[in-house]
């Protein structure tokens, strides 16, 4: 209980209505059925009916964003007159509808950890820096899909974003820099000299 107050309930860099949209497109997309306090929890921090149907859509699209992935790994070469990466971003804003793109861009970040989707999740974290998201903001959404998502996806997403970070895919700030260049981030397998399986 107390962790979870900490988590998902005290107030840290979104406000209620950011973080609660959050939650709601991680529950729905992980179909979590038992947490409908959040829909309450939205309205309250003023969220809109108009604002809870794009977190039904936005939701929706972000489930089935797979498509992406697949077409990445096995159509590109057909396709190339389709830029996946421009595709991705056009699509997730016209499913964000009344939801600014500061807010719904990490809430699908959220719902690709949670679901294991990485590879769209390395695409959601590059589309935050490039629509100057605040990284506090990222990762506090990216923290509310660890009770519905899991602890492990949650350090795996971790993982995803410190190899942006590293490889110099986004610009970081010198706080989330410094992050990157810590060592010891991997758990056991870093101190077992052992490769983790990737995804």
């Amino acid at each position: 209980d107390a962790l979870y107050t900490a988590l998902a309930l005290e107030k840290k860099v979104l406000d209620e209505r950011a973080r609660e949209f959050v939650w709601l497109c991680v529950l729905i997309a992980t179909d979590e059925a038992l947490a409908s306090h959040h829909i309450a929890k939205f309205r309250q921090g003023g969220g809109t009916a108009e604002e809870i149907a794009a977190a039904i859509r936005l939701a929706a699209w972000a489930v089935g964003a797979r498509a992406y992935t697949f077409i990445a790994e096995h159509w590109a070469p057909h396709l190339p007159d389709i830029a996946l990466d421009d595709r991705y971003a056009a699509d997730l804003a016209l499913n964000a509808g009344a939801m600014a793109l500061r807010v719904a861009i990490p809430a699908v970040a959220a719902v690709h950890a949670a679901r294991g989707d990485f590879a769209l999740l390395a695409r959601a974290i590059m589309l935050a820096y490039a629509h100057a998201v605040p990284e506090p903001e990222l990762a506090e959404a990216l923290s509310v899909m660890m009770f519905p998502g899991s602890v492990p996806r949650y350090v795996e997403a971790a993982r995803v974003w410190l190899d942006l970070i590293r490889a110099g895919a986004v610009r970081p700030s010198p706080a989330f820099a410094a992050w990157a260049r810590l060592e010891g981030q991997g758990g056991f397998h870093e101190a077992a000299g052992v490769a983790p399986a990737r995804q």
